[in-house]
């Protein structure tokens, strides 16, 4: 995958292969891709799903997510809902992709 100021490769799920190649720019591009427009909120679930993968190594899957969001920023983000809206279909999929971590292990 190439812009204007990157060109990396995907891993064989569609998601960046080498994750020190990440900043926000390629962030924009996969959220494009994903159809969405990356909002104040999106970048607040999506600092802590990286801030996730540094404290466990691993992306989290969706109930560990609702749980760390929860804890981080309280009731009112910490729930399925709330992640569904900002993230759809797949929130921890979707939010890893465009953070520039690994696919989930459970995730199909």
């Amino acid at each position: 995958m190439t812009t204007q100021t990157h060109n990396f490769k995907l891993d064989k799920h569609g998601f960046l292969a080498d994750r020190t190649l990440w900043d926000q720019d390629v962030a924009r591009v996969f959220a494009e891709f994903e159809g969405l427009t990356l909002t104040d909120a999106h970048w607040e679930i999506i600092g802590l799903i990286r801030d996730y993968f540094l404290e466990f190594d691993a992306s989290p899957a969706n109930r560990a997510l609702v749980k760390y969001v929860r804890l981080k920023l309280g009731a009112d983000k910490g729930n399925s809902i709330y992640l569904m809206r900002l993230f759809p279909g797949s929130p921890t999929r979707v939010a890893s992709r465009i953070a520039g971590l690994p696919k989930p292990k459970n995730c199909f």
